[in-house]
């Protein structure tokens, strides 16, 4: 595949990536075009593997982490992220309005919205945010360890959006483009 960053083919990939990669590919069962990226230094496909977990370990179910997920992309403009966590989110609920609200930073919720448009804010702002958007937060129901955990999702969402977009991996899920929407917010 013609990226900027090699996409290692699993089948030759030796060492301590390919491990990772068996790891990934029993978990998923398929490994996705990203970790073949990542699998060029081992240690930051572990890192990434890592805080996926610790991410899943926190307060926050799958959808949410999700819905975190594709506001991020969004604001970083990472199509390879939309299009991943497009398809992860319908898999955990997200219907298509859902998924295309979540990446405007919108929802039903009030209190899913003002999460995601803190992501957002911390993406957009590289986490310089005021004490109003703080408080603004906090008064939508987010405690400081919430805050903190919204920080680790975008810490780690921010990883694979920068590097897709440095590696141009190739897109290997259907295809969702940044500021593209079929569904638009109100």
């Amino acid at each position: 595949m013609s990226t900027r960053i090699e996409t290692l083919n699993p089948e030759t990939t030796t060492g301590k990536s390919k491990e990772l990669f068996n790891a990934v590919q029993n978990k998923l069962g398929f490994i996705p075009n990203l970790i073949k990226v990542f699998g060029n230094s081992p240690a930051t496909l572990q890192t990434y593997l890592s805080l996926g977990e610790l991410t899943a370990s926190g307060n926050f179910n799958n959808k949410f982490r999700e819905q975190l997920a594709l506001a991020i992309a969004e604001e970083n403009a990472c199509n390879y992220c939309l299009s991943a966590h497009t398809t992860i989110g319908k898999m955990n609920g997200l219907t298509v309005e859902e998924t295309e609200q979540n990446r405007q930073g919108l929802a039903a919720d009030a209190k899913t919205q003002a999460g995601l448009q803190f992501a957002q804010e911390v993406t957009k702002n590289r986490g310089q945010v005021s004490t109003e958007t703080i408080q603004a937060v906090k008064e939508a129901g987010y405690n400081d360890g919430d805050i903190l955990e919204i920080i680790l999702n975008v810490v780690s969402n921010t990883l694979t959006n920068y590097v897709n977009h440095i590696a141009e991996t190739e897109v290997d899920f259907p295809s969702v483009e940044a500021g593209k929407f079929a569904v638009t917010a109100n």
